[in-house]
């Protein structure tokens, strides 16, 4: 089959997709993954097609931020959402007999799908239907509300994401000859639906639908020329483990500030550390730190004491799967669910929120994760239990059964 990949985001909302896409490959299946530009050599270098979908995550995060009220916010959105649903129309028109989407495009996807005739089936890194069993990731800070408050949350949020997609995916229809929605639907309502994390992780809730099934994770795959820069192979074998520090597509623009609270912490903890520019562009000084651009994390983290990271899904992923304590810090969006999720897994101490991060409280948690053994032992059977997992299995199960059919 043809098989199509829609993602939107970070590079975190992206590299889970390059190992599910070479199991794809691997079975016979021709796949490409339609991301963002700056993916592209993510995508290609992994061995996959790659159509690029418009627009720059960035540059979204940075008008957000640069907004003067939430109407300003919402309009910068709607105008990358209408260019997003352009880019995935013609993307899934391009040819394909099958769309794996992943949640945030979702709702688009679907549209571009049933103008196209093509199946669309849910690949989403975080839970995406609301449960009494925990408030979704986004509706709350992580706070369990109870039975029927996690519910509601849980569709409040739902129905927020929705809302805020509707003058896309209204706009999408028309462009595409479609008759109007007769029902605002979300990727919520997409059937069947592949969770891609643990059920160790995120146990399958009882109250979920039928077809709404957790996989299990699905790693990113490494690009196939990939080699460890010889500067971070010296760094690492001139002392003992360093702590990594990175925070992945957060606090664009942010790099100077956070990078002399990190040095502090670094310097407070006594630690050696790798410190990951991301797109806050971070920068840190020091004897014992050594700067990083983009590598796998897959390579990295099991050859660390520690991870501290903005707790996005996909490194959360890569932390747990290393075996190692974590720190979170938490910015937004669906991070504070996985931050909480780590604590309660007993693999990471309290998560300390990007806005409230100083020197000091980031200098402590890094010291809990390094001498608390609890955490590390946790942590190291944890990986054990996870790495048995093959979360690709049931989505390539489903999709074999689809061309039998």
């Amino acid at each position: 089959m043809r098989i199509l990949i829609v993602t939107a985001g970070s590079r975190g909302d992206v590299a889970p997709y390059t190992g599910l896409g070479r199991r794809l490959l691997e079975a016979g299946h021709e796949v490409t993954v339609a991301a963002h530009p700056p993916f592209a050599g993510l995508i290609d270098g992994c061995g996959l097609d790659h159509r690029p979908l418009p627009g720059d995550p960035r540059e979204l995060i940075r008008a957000r931020a640069r907004a003067a009220s939430w109407d300003e916010a919402r309009a910068a959105m709607a105008a990358f959402l209408d260019r997003l649903a352009d880019g995935v129309a013609a993307a899934v028109a391009d040819g394909a007999d099958l769309v794996l989407t992943a949640f945030g495009p979702a709702a688009l996807s679907r549209v571009a799908g049933e103008a196209s005739g093509v199946p669309v089936i849910g690949a989403f890194l975080a839970p995406a239907c609301a449960t009494r069993e925990f408030p979704l990731a986004g509706a709350t800070d992580a706070e369990d509300l109870g039975p029927d408050g996690n519910l509601a949350a849980g569709r409040r949020l739902l129905a927020d994401a929705g809302a805020l997609q509707a003058g896309a995916v209204s706009g999408l229809r028309t462009r595409l000859g479609l008759p109007p929605a007769t029902a605002r639907t979300t990727g919520a309502d997409l059937r069947p639906v592949f969770h891609g994390f643990s059920p160790l992780v995120v146990p399958r809730p009882a109250d979920w639908p039928s077809r709404v099934e957790v996989a299990g994770y699905w790693w990113p795959a490494r690009p196939r020329d990939w080699r460890p820069p010889a500067e971070l192979v010296d760094f690492l074998r001139a002392g003992p483990p360093p702590v990594f520090i990175g925070f992945g597509s957060m606090a664009p623009g942010e790099g100077e500030r956070l990078g002399e609270l990190v040095t502090a912490a670094v310097a407070r903890a006594g630690v050696r550390a790798v410190v990951q520019a991301g797109w806050a562009g971070l920068t840190a000084a020091g004897d014992d730190v050594l700067a990083v651009g983009d590598l796998p994390h897959d390579w990295l983290f099991p050859r660390t004491a520690a991870v501290v990271h903005h707790a996005g899904a996909g490194t959360t992923a890569a932390g747990l799967r290393a075996g190692v304590p974590a720190v979170p810090v938490p910015a937004m969006a669906d991070q504070p669910f996985w931050a909480a999720r780590l604590h309660r897994l007993g693999v990471a101490p309290r998560p300390l929120p990007l806005d409230a991060l100083t020197a000091e409280s980031l200098a402590t948690a890094i010291t809990t994760c390094l001498t608390a053994s609890a955490l590390r032992r946790r942590a190291a059977d944890l990986a054990d239990a996870i790495g048995v997992e093959d979360g690709a299995a049931a989505v390539l199960a489903h999709i074999g059964a689809m061309g039998r059919g």
